[in-house]
Order: C-alpha cells, then structure tokens, then sequence
C-alpha cells in the first residue's frame, strides 16, 4: 500500500503567527526551524513513498525548498491540516491508499509512532482514520494539568473504547481522576500524538462536511470524523523512554529545546 506523508503548515497562526519558521536549538547548539525538524522527522520513517510540506504562505515554501523539502501550495480557505492534506493529495493527483498528516508542531515525533500508525490502519479494514495515543506518566499528567490551570492550551488527550475506537478527544484533560501519580506512574489519561493516517475516501469526504458544533468547541479537526459517524482508531504508541510534546504555544519553546538537549537530539 503506498503512503503520503503531508507536513500541513501555515503562517497565520491565531496562537501562535509565523510558528512554522521558530528556530528550535538541539543538543549540538544548531538551530532549525519548526517546519524543518517536523520534515526531518517525516523522512526518518521507514516505508514512505512521498514526503511533501503543504502550504498556502510563500515564506514557509522558500524556507522548505531551502532544506530540501517538496511543497505543494495550497489554498487560504484551507479551515485545518486535515482540509490541506485533502487538497494536496488531490493536487498530487490521488492514488495513494493511505495519506499520513504529520502536522508541522510535533517535531519530536518519533518515526515508529508514525510506522505503527500505518500498520494498524492497514490491519484493521474497517477503521478509515487512525491516529496515535501515548498513556502519560504522572509527569506528563502533572505537565497537561498545570497548562489547563494557567490558562494554557496545551496537548489533547483522547478517550477510546475496548476496540480502540475513539469516543472523544478534547483539550481538557479527560478522563477525570482524583488519584495522586508518581512521576513515572502509569496513568489512566491517554496524551493526543498531532498524527492521523486517512484512507483516500474518507480524506475527500471530510471536505464536504460542514464543521460541527463539537470541533467547532474544541478547536479539534479530527472530532469532524465522529460527529459524521466514521470511525477513527487509537493507535497505543511506546515512547520507548522518549519524551514527546507539541509546540502549541510560545512557552513550549524552552520546554522542547529542554527535552531535546536531554535526549540527546540534534
């Protein structure tokens, strides 16, 4: 089964303007920019058969052209990544059976989390979108928990029934627990990865959907797909002692240069 991988990127974030083109510093003390580090992480994963940067900004195209990436302009009218992914896939002119969005903030995605991801849409027939979960510890429940307080939108988290289909994503920490967590304790919330894997028909159906009263809430794309009754897969990642975070807002910034200079990222 051939595969896409569209990095979707805009310039006119309403949280966060021109956050495709913030430098980000590794563990070496090199600077690249969001958009580059989010490309460098799509073309470390193992099967793809195209990698493309999709966007409507001509800044973010000549910084992508300028590290190598290929871009596929896109439409202003474009509402998320999921609307831009559609319209890059059909500008590429269709015929891939599973069309991946990397968004462009999840620079810290680990290629197995999008390998895994592919594997179990191909593994489960019935499923037309798949998208990765990650149990948190009690740090990163802590970390969830304390954005919410100040008033921070920070990462989504995800409720799913015993087959793995989704019943809910939302940027308030869900489910609701009042147990205390130690820091490497197991918890019972599931942290959102910014991955989805699309079949084709249900990728061009989503565009003639009118946004719903759920995502339109939430500020979540993907809650489109279950207020029209498809159903979306949670995929179970292992971090495997890897740290992972979104750049949401300008306070991730240090947060992430913090975790890559931890692990050991470039």
């Amino acid at each position: 089964m051939s595969v896409l991988i569209v990095i979707p990127a805009r310039y006119a974030s309403t949280r966060y303007p021109g956050k495709p083109l913030v430098p980000l510093t590794g563990a070496t003390g090199v600077a690249q920019s969001l958009i580059e580090r989010s490309w460098r992480a799509a073309i470390a994963v193992s099967g793809i058969d195209r990698v493309v940067v999709a966007t409507d900004d001509v800044r973010i195209k000549d910084a992508a052209q300028a590290f190598g990436a290929e871009v596929v302009m896109t439409s202003e009218s474009c509402a998320n990544g999921t609307e831009r992914c559609a319209e890059a896939h059909a500008s590429l002119g269709g015929g891939y059976d599973i069309v991946v969005n990397l968004q462009g903030d999840a620079p810290l995605t680990p290629a197995w989390f999008v390998e895994s991801l592919v594997a179990g849409l191909r593994a489960a027939p019935k499923a037309e979108i798949a998208t990765p979960v990650l149990r948190c510890d009690g740090a990163t429940l802590t970390g969830l928990l304390d954005d919410r307080k100040a008033g921070r939108v920070g990462g989504t988290t995800a409720v799913f029934g015993a087959a793995h289909q989704a019943l809910y994503f939302s940027k308030e920490v869900i489910p609701y627990t009042n147990a205390a967590y130690g820091r490497d304790d197991d918890t019972p919330v599931f942290h959102h990865v910014g991955v989805y894997a699309y079949r084709p028909e249900a990728l061009g159906a989503y565009t003639s959907w009118t946004t719903g009263p759920l995502e339109q809430l939430e500020g979540l794309e993907q809650l489109r797909f279950l207020e029209n009754g498809r159903q979306v897969l949670c995929v179970e990642v292992d971090a495997r002692g890897r740290q992972f975070w979104e750049l949401n807002n300008p306070e991730d910034v240090p947060k992430l240069e913090t975790m890559m200079a931890q692990m050991g990222l470039e």
